[in-house]
């Protein structure tokens, strides 16, 4: 015979309104999806000023030129391939930040809010079935290095355009998230070592 399900455990007020203070958090989420949505607008405007550059709009190319931060002595009338290579790498740089934004705005708030019950979703993202604030916090590490990796490689293309110091802090800068990215994976593989020694033990 089957037992009955075990009701859940009242929480005693003081507890229960701790515990409900997560929900606090949900506006956080809620102001990061506003963020996700000028994301998405700022890139489409640079789309449409990258389509309307190749068929010779004049406006478009300069309003390209003048978001990617390009300088040069020669005027320039059309688009080059240094000005397409660094306009698509600025919306790449906005779709890793785009989903940097989904992965804060969905796994935060399964890990600290509240269940979202996806496992029969067609939908649902494979790191979500295993996410918690470790795992979290390493797949967050990795999208910042991806981040920065479209920074520096856009800094070094248009190198001319910055000073010898600026190339070399927004290297070092690099190393050392890539390092704090190495480190947080690290200690997280060690402490799941531990927890599985413990539960071995036991």
């Amino acid at each position: 015979m089957s037992l009955p399900p075990s009701s859940p455990v009242a929480l005693r007020p003081l507890p229960s309104l701790i515990f409900a203070s997560r929900w606090l958090q949900l506006p956080l989420y809620l102001g990061l999806i506003a963020a996700q949505a000028v994301y998405v607008f700022h890139f489409w405007v640079e789309l449409v000023h990258l389509l309307e550059a190749a068929f010779g709009s004049e406006k478009a190319l300069q309003a390209l030129i003048t978001s990617i931060g390009y300088k040069t002595d020669v005027q320039i009338t059309s688009l080059n391939e240094t000005i397409i290579m660094l306009v698509v790498l600025a919306l790449i740089d906005v779709v890793m930040i785009s989903n940097l934004l989904i992965m804060v705005i969905v796994g935060g708030y399964e890990t600290f809010v509240s269940r979202m019950n996806l496992e029969s979703h067609p939908d649902q993202p494979e790191w979500l079935s295993h996410v918690n604030a470790s795992v979290l916090k390493v797949k967050l590490a990795m999208a910042i290095i991806g981040i920065s990796s479209i920074h520096l490689l856009k800094t070094f293309i248009n190198a001319g355009n910055y000073d010898t110091k600026v190339l070399m802090w927004q290297t070092i800068i690099h190393v050392v998230f890539l390092m704090s990215a190495l480190a947080i994976a690290l200690t997280d593989r060690l402490l799941s070592a531990t927890h599985a020694a413990a539960k071995a033990g036991h």
